[in-house]
């Protein structure tokens, strides 16, 4: 796949619209410059970037920079959608950042085991979510090289400073 984005995109798989909502409004108050959008479980996920089900005709050329996935939805569950994207080569390379309120070593760890980037449990406050959504886009968006960007990380963010 040779898709290049010009501006950062995060597609976020919850079956939650006010997690959605908050996470939105997190990302405009830390200052990221990014377009999120939202599907409703992994099966939607999985219909968005194959271009099936109701979104068989979108017109788009953009793939996510970064995925935020849910574990605890219906239809198809997180880590279902997680295994599916990992086993597709043209997919498997997107960072997935596992986004749920399951603090649970098993779902770490079964995550990580099945190609998860990250796992960053929900934040309970709204302080506590611009913080993490302005370290993850800091870090995944500003610093990190990622396939689908065009440029990479910023050139000041490579100089070695004493």
């Amino acid at each position: 796949m040779k898709i290049k984005n010009r501006q950062p995109f995060i597609l976020m798989a919850d079956d939650d619209s006010d997690d959605y909502q908050l996470t939105k409004a997190a990302l405009k108050e830390s200052g990221a410059q990014v377009r999120l959008e939202r599907v409703a479980d992994g099966k939607e996920l999985l219909d968005y970037l194959f271009y099936r089900g109701k979104f068989v005709d979108t017109e788009r050329s953009l793939c996510p920079s970064l995925i935020l996935l849910d574990l605890n939805m219906p239809v198809k569950n997180g880590k279902e959608a997680l295994a599916a994207l990992k086993l597709n080569p043209d997919f498997r390379q997107i960072p997935v950042v596992v986004y749920t309120s399951s603090s649970s070593i098993d779902d770490i760890q079964s995550s990580y085991q099945m190609g998860a980037s990250t796992y960053i449990p929900k934040p309970a406050s709204f302080e506590s979510l611009v913080d993490t959504m302005k370290v993850l886009c800091t870090y995944w968006l500003d610093v990190a090289a990622l396939p689908f960007s065009e440029t990479g990380p910023s050139p000041d963010r490579m100089r070695v400073t004493a």
